[in-house]
């Protein structure tokens, strides 16, 4: 890596309970030596991630975009679509990044139609930069550094809400439909998406329709 460039993730796109978090990360050459243990967030502990969340933030630029179950919903609602939500956060968080730090490459994990549409999300400063879709691109130190910093701030603010209904809420979406169910019989259907991505088929079975 002859110069920096920024890399692009996002965790909590798999879980029921919880936000959605994207994280793009400036890593230039003069990071390098600082990002010892830098990889792909899935292979972490939480612990783990939290402690190297820290390190990125004080050294790269960065941008975290975190949205809560309740706006997530509403932002569902209006693009209809899982892609098209992504692409605009990834080119939010983007933009943010080239606010602090010019680049010439952003390298993002592939998903559908992933390259074309954060293009288009991007706005005039971000439509410059080279957008390469990989797959795997978390072998890259910039997007493992993004997959940290977004999966961090995930479990972070996934506790802080389970915190706020005295109930831990489970990572994942196939063994959450327990704890679905105790939190409607605690705090009615209408609560459940302060909590949860609604449109997963899940919450069809939590709420028993």
């Amino acid at each position: 890596m002859d110069e920096g460039h920024i890399g692009v993730d996002e965790s909590g796109k798999g879980d029921f309970f919880g936000p959605l978090v994207i994280a793009a990360c400036y890593v230039g050459p003069e990071h390098l030596a600082e990002l010892e243990g830098v990889k792909d967030s899935k292979k972490l502990t939480d612990a783990t991630s939290h402690r190297l969340a820290a390190k990125i933030k004080a050294i790269c630029p960065h941008s975290i975009i975190a949205i809560g179950p309740a706006k997530y919903n509403e932002l569902y609602a209006k693009f209809k679509n899982l892609n098209t939500l992504l692409a605009w956060g990834h080119a939010r968080a983007i933009e943010n990044v080239l606010e602090l730090q010019p680049a010439k490459l952003v390298i993002s994990d592939q998903f559908a139609a992933g390259g074309t549409a954060v293009k288009k999300a991007l706005y005039e400063k971000g439509r410059a930069i080279e957008f390469r879709s990989m797959v795997r691109a978390e072998a890259d130190i910039a997007v493992a550094a993004a997959s940290i910093l977004a999966r961090s701030e995930f479990v972070r603010r996934l506790e802080k809400l389970g915190g706020e209904y005295q109930m831990e809420l489970p990572k994942g979406a196939t063994n959450v439909i327990p704890t679905g169910k105790r939190f409607v019989a605690q705090y009615g259907d209408d609560a459940l998406p302060n909590i949860a991505k609604m449109h997963f088929k899940t919450s069809a079975t939590v709420l028993g329709r």
